[in-house]
């Protein structure tokens, strides 16, 4: 095995965008355990959250980065829960589109609170100026792997 210091930048760099990524979405996983929602789930709610207006069912399995029929069966666990409700759309009778209920809405408050509580710990200590750079390069990663799909 090659020691990390000695590999090529760009190997080590998407070692470390993928490590970093995993284990970021683990430590948040684990502070929202006790909400019962695993890592799908509470994507999901904060997705619904986020959007300015309903999303449909694809839409959602697009930005979460599952599968369809994955995230049908994820809306069928948070529609049985009262986290969301699932309506047909006006414009198209073959989609549905998903919003959060009231229960949805305090549950995505708690999410928030645990995830901006969880990026001030992981961050701590990084300055300003590295971190608006690290994020630009990471948003031109992004566009340029966007790009290609």
């Amino acid at each position: 095995m090659v020691a990390l210091n000695m590999t090529p930048i760009d190997e080590r760099f998407s070692a470390s965008l993928h490590y970093a990524s995993r284990l970021w979405r683990q430590v948040l996983d684990r502070r929202l355990k006790d909400l019962g929602l695993g890592q799908a789930g509470w994507m999901t709610i904060a997705k619904v959250a986020r959007a300015s207006s309903p999303c449909s069912q694809s839409e959602l399995a697009h930005q979460v980065g599952v599968e369809g029929a994955t995230m049908v069966a994820m809306i069928d666990r948070l529609v049985r829960d009262g986290l969301v409700l699932r309506t047909p759309s006006p414009s198209d009778r073959r989609v549905r589109l998903i919003a959060l209920t009231d229960q949805g809405r305090q549950l995505y408050a708690r999410v928030q609170k645990e995830a901006d509580a969880c990026r001030k710990e992981l961050l701590q200590g990084i300055d300003e100026q590295a971190l608006l750079q690290a994020t630009e390069i990471l948003e031109r990663v992004q566009q340029a792997a966007e790009a290609r799909l």
